[in-house]
């Protein structure tokens, strides 16, 4: 039985649309809208290379607590947002560790990092450490690891299912990289403004008891994943044991404020 709550897209104004929600067994409990269209991630491409760079440290090309990036920081204050870079530009706005300052930048440093450690560009490193294992045929990285990927709903549902069961990645891997990171950092949330504290991971953000949120108001404080500026968004909440993918081709605005929530909630009731 198909999970009806997901043809809610069909009410969004959007042009295009697609949404997918898999299971912790990795079988999609249901999917809406076209599978195989490519949409733009936006910052929904940092989760993806967040993931790189975690499989680069288990491999021991870099190590967590290396330099990378602005002086004082390192590969896990660029993860983490709080190298203290800029937003969009390679400029230092506070010390590491300070602030939560989301960062574009913090991401393409962490690329340029781990490009000089393995001796591959990022984007080749991304697909044959991630996307080819998991059969991401569809998805590509043609620029920046902070927001330039491009992907289908099939396809991030199939790192859906690697988030809520790894097999790339030791499980305590992702349990430290889904886990608050330098707890009681504020810092904003693009969209959502400032918050106290601004709960992130290693390159996931956690719900833990923010408000207002992307994701819904029956979403498990331990939900993690990620918004895109594109319209995107991924969560996994492994209370509920799911995970979902929503991809559209609109501008992240205030309809994705209004409409998001809803249909996170509306899917977690239909699985319960």
């Amino acid at each position: 039985m198909p999970l009806q709550s997901l043809r809610m897209i069909e009410n969004w104004p959007v042009p295009t649309a697609a949404v997918a929600v898999v299971r912790t067994d990795g079988t999609v409990a249901g999917s809406y809208g076209p599978q195989e269209h490519r949409f733009p991630l936006a910052s929904v491409t940092k989760p993806l290379a967040a993931y790189a760079a975690l499989l680069a440290v288990e491999e021991g090309a870099v190590e967590l607590d290396e330099p990378a990036g602005p002086p004082g920081s390192t590969v896990r204050h660029l993860l983490a947002h709080t190298g203290g870079l800029a937003f969009d530009e390679d400029r230092v706005q506070a010390a590491p560790g300070e602030r939560r300052l989301y960062s574009n930048a913090g991401f393409e440093a962490l690329g340029d990092h781990i490009a000089k450690a393995t001796d591959i560009p990022f984007p080749q490193y991304l697909r044959e450490a991630v996307l080819e294992p998991l059969g991401m045929a569809a998805t590509d990285l043609p620029g920046s690891p902070a927001k330039d990927g491009v992907s289908t709903a099939a396809d991030m549902a199939r790192f859906g299912a690697e988030l809520l069961a790894p097999r790339l990645l030791a499980p305590q891997t992702l349990a430290e990289a889904t886990s608050v990171v330098f707890p009681g950092v504020r810092g904003v949330l693009p969209g959502y403004g400032t918050q106290n504290p601004n709960d992130w991971g290693l390159g996931f953000e956690i719900r833990d008891g923010k408000s207002p949120h992307w994701t819904g108001a029956s979403s498990s404080p331990r939900t993690f994943g990620h918004f895109g500026q594109s319209g995107t968004f991924l969560w996994v909440d492994p209370d509920a044991g799911a995970a979902c993918v929503a991809l559209a081709d609109r501008a992240f605005g205030p309809w994705a404020v209004e409409a998001w929530p809803p249909l996170t909630d509306a899917i977690l009731a239909e699985l319960r």
